[in-house]
């Protein structure tokens, strides 16, 4: 299943129904709705929908954005947050997401689960790797504050994540659904890298893993992982896969661009990928359509048409 997602349009539209035709109109059959889809969205979404103009493989938690929210917004609300207001509201909210996903026949909602609070390494580690330093004793010993720092902080965090997902779970299960716990491109975002495994372990069944490519791919550059091996150790957990590409510049490090046209290397993670895995490939609003069409062409001839 090859799905796109509408992060790369429902900025540019004001009707749901218009939206998700540009997105049947490149050749795909599904696609996932993003965390932009404003409530204004949702009449033509579900008119696609029961006129079978498209099918919806995943929403991505908050979907719809709650009212008086017009961008997108998936750490609006944080499932490991000590505030007990915002995680209720992050409930309120992701049953709004279960009730979307049931009612346009979705499979899997993806979700983020929080963050720890350190201050902001993800820029000068970026940076520092951008300038050739990443081999570097300041740059090593950096990684190191990280590791600790967030190690410190991160208990928790992963407990109010876990009790809130692990509620979650019964939920979507009786409506059929899957939920999927994506990995992350920050440094302070939980669950880290290294306990992805502890934390899935600790959930549902339906709970699966979710593969974001570029985010894992930016953590590869930083140094964190190795993106082959850590996608193998969580294979037999996958759910699905946000497929993009990285390119990295001078000016920086981008994802979210076409799959082809980056460093990510498709034909290495391809032996873990299979035709039960949802694939959505999820892009910048500013890669034109015949890039898109493009990405897609490239993904499906390394990983195959199903």
């Amino acid at each position: 299943m090859y799905s796109l997602s509408t992060c790369w349009n429902s900025g540019r539209h004001t009707d749901g129904r218009v939206m998700l035709r540009e997105i049947r109109d490149l050749g795909f059959e599904y696609a996932e709705l993003s965390h932009g889809i404003r409530i204004s969205l949702v009449p033509g979404i579900i008119e696609a929908v029961e006129a079978g103009e498209i099918k919806i493989s995943t929403l991505h938690n908050f979907c719809p954005l709650p009212i008086g929210i017009d961008h997108p917004a998936p750490n609006l609300f944080k499932f490991s947050s000590s505030d007990r207001r915002e995680r209720e509201y992050a409930w309120k909210h992701s049953l709004k997401t279960v009730e979307m996903a049931e009612r346009v026949g979705a499979k899997l909602i993806v979700l983020h689960s929080g963050q720890v609070d350190i201050k902001d390494y993800q820029d000068r580690l970026e940076q520092m790797v951008l300038a050739g330093e990443k081999d570097s004793p300041k740059y090593r010993k950096l990684m190191e504050e990280v590791e600790t720092k967030r190690e410190k902080k991160k208990e928790d965090p992963m407990r109010l994540s876990l009790e809130m997902i692990a509620a979650l779970a019964p939920i979507a299960a009786e409506r059929g659904l899957l939920l999927g716990v994506e990995n992350r491109e920050g440094v302070e975002e939980i669950p880290f890298d290294h306990d992805l495994t502890y934390f899935l372990e600790s959930l549902p069944e339906n709970v699966r893993y979710w593969h974001d490519c570029g985010h894992a791919q930016i953590k590869q550059d930083l140094g964190f992982i190795d993106h082959r091996m850590h996608l193998e150790s969580l294979a037999p957990r996958l759910g699905g896969l946000h497929i993009h590409d990285v390119v990295v510049s001078p000016e920086g490090i981008h994802d979210h661009c076409p799959p082809g046209c980056g460093e990510i290397d498709y034909a290495a993670l391809k032996p873990f990928v299979n035709a039960t895995h949802i694939k959505v490939i999820e892009l910048s609003p500013g890669v034109p359509p015949e890039d898109v069409a493009r990405g897609f062409e490239h993904i499906k001839s390394v990983w195959g048409d199903q």
